[in-house]
């Protein structure tokens, strides 16, 4: 008889377990159509159009009294959003790591992300300054929600199942974006026939992701539960914990050079991600219904290109293959700059570029860290990845709106990022990973 209540409890824990899994899944389904539909495709360019608008005739717009150059004003916003991000998240991870309580967190997060993007349908004739702060709101408010969503991880999945877990959410998250491109093509495209002009079908695009997402976060806020931990004395203030972490991470000199790698290389993969709409519009002369084709190209070969790149890293090795997407990167940036004017079939030569190592880049990235954590430590490890990985992404940016203030050139801006995929390839280069792996206390696989 005990025996079958201890079966039955099991039975009841792993129902309740794939419950919260499926919960957490559709955290990524609703957030990740603000990441594409808005920061990848419509907003860079739209927002480039409304600056633009509002800007003298020299060209300049003037947030604050400071002379921006209309077409650098959207980089300048993301790279702002991140500043903003960095110095929010470690305050709101230690608030969840005493209290417990990441629910009531994450869904402030989540709704000020999806209200502010929602606020988005109001961005119109030369309100440079209201897109601009909403882009700062809403992608900050995504990086903590984000930083929530991924500490959940751990506790809804057993190490055994973290990976499947882990790859289905990011599954979801590719689908939905795909999912409402589709819609945003056939709205945009179509917006004569729905009595709407060019803009208002721009602004319903937007603002449709912030309700996306709203409407969608109601599923993991549902099905995920809070677990209560002892309160930690030492837990201090977010600032405090960070730096504890980073001085146990200086006693793995190895792992922390991997991750500066990451870092520089990554931010060079953000930065396209954010960018190449922009450049694709401002200086390619591109419609946004070529852009939405582009990116749904990428959206599906990121997956394609990840699972290739899987096989790959079996035979060659994890590190092999990251270098040799790294040359591919900057191939790909390199064609880039010489991409003629109005001829959509050769950006979406290069969109296929990019999500064929686009997903497999960042996939062999988290795995092969995963690898140089200390065993028992990795949500401490992971929380400073994605700190990290925030407090990093806002020099890609910042460097591409520079180069166009000072050349007035997206073809110089977007060569420029090539430093990024060459540094991080040079510091890559240099790092013993099988001996990283070893001084961390994990076994070292055969081939890595």
């Amino acid at each position: 008889m005990g025996t079958d209540t201890l079966r039955t409890d099991a039975a009841d824990g792993a129902a309740d377990r794939r419950r919260e899994q499926r919960g957490w899944y559709f955290y990524d389904w609703a957030c990740s159509v603000y990441s594409t539909s808005v920061l990848t495709v419509f907003l860079g360019p739209y927002l480039t159009s409304v600056a633009e608008s509002a800007a003298d005739g020299d060209g300049y717009v003037h947030p604050l009294g400071i002379p921006v150059r209309a077409g650098s004003f959207f980089a300048y916003s993301v790279s702002l959003s991140v500043i903003v991000a960095v110095l929010v998240m470690p305050l709101v991870g230690a608030a969840a790591d005493r209290s417990g309580r990441k629910k009531p967190l994450l869904a402030a997060a989540a709704y000020t992300g999806a209200a502010a993007t929602a606020g988005m349908f109001f961005l119109d004739g030369d309100r440079y300054l209201l897109g601009g702060v909403l882009l700062v709101v809403a992608n900050a408010a995504q990086s903590v929600a984000m930083m929530l969503y991924n500490s959940y991880l751990p506790q809804i999945a057993p190490p055994e199942e973290r990976d499947a877990v882990s790859s289905r959410g990011w599954a979801f998250g590719y689908a939905a974006g795909a999912l409402v491109l589709i819609a945003n093509l056939i709205l945009y495209t179509a917006h004569g026939s729905f009595g709407l002009s060019e803009s208002a079908a721009v602004r319903i695009c937007l603002a449709s992701a912030g309700l996306w997402w709203g409407a969608f976060a109601l599923i993991p806020l549902r099905w995920l539960r809070d677990r209560r931990t002892p309160a930690r004395e030492a837990a201090g203030t977010g600032w405090k914990q960070l730096a504890a972490t980073i001085r146990d991470m200086r006693r793995h000199p190895l792992t922390l050079a991997f991750l500066l790698a990451y870092l520089v290389y990554n931010d060079g993969i953000q930065t396209v991600i954010t960018q190449a709409s922009v450049y694709g519009s401002e200086e390619l002369g591109l419609g946004q219904s070529t852009l939405i084709v582009a990116v749904l190209l990428v959206q599906v070969l990121a997956v394609v290109g990840a699972l290739a790149l899987g096989r790959l890293a079996r035979t060659y090795g994890a590190k092999r293959t990251i270098l040799g997407s790294l040359v591919a990167w900057t191939a790909t940036l390199a064609a880039g700059y010489f991409l003629p004017a109005g001829a959509p079939v050769w950006f979406f030569v290069l969109a296929a570029g990019i999500g064929l190592v686009l997903g497999g880049s960042q996939a062999l990235s988290r795995s092969l860290f995963s690898q140089l954590v200390p065993p028992g430590k990795e949500a401490e490890y992971f929380s400073a990845y994605e700190l990290s990985d925030r407090g990093m992404s806002w020099l890609g940016p910042l460097l591409f709106g520079l180069t166009y203030q000072l050349t007035g050139s997206y073809r110089d801006a977007i060569i420029s990022l090539v430093a990024f995929f060459v540094l991080g390839f040079v510091l890559l280069a240099r790092v013993p990973v099988r001996r990283a792996i070893g001084d961390a206390g994990n076994p070292v696989p055969e081939r890595i």
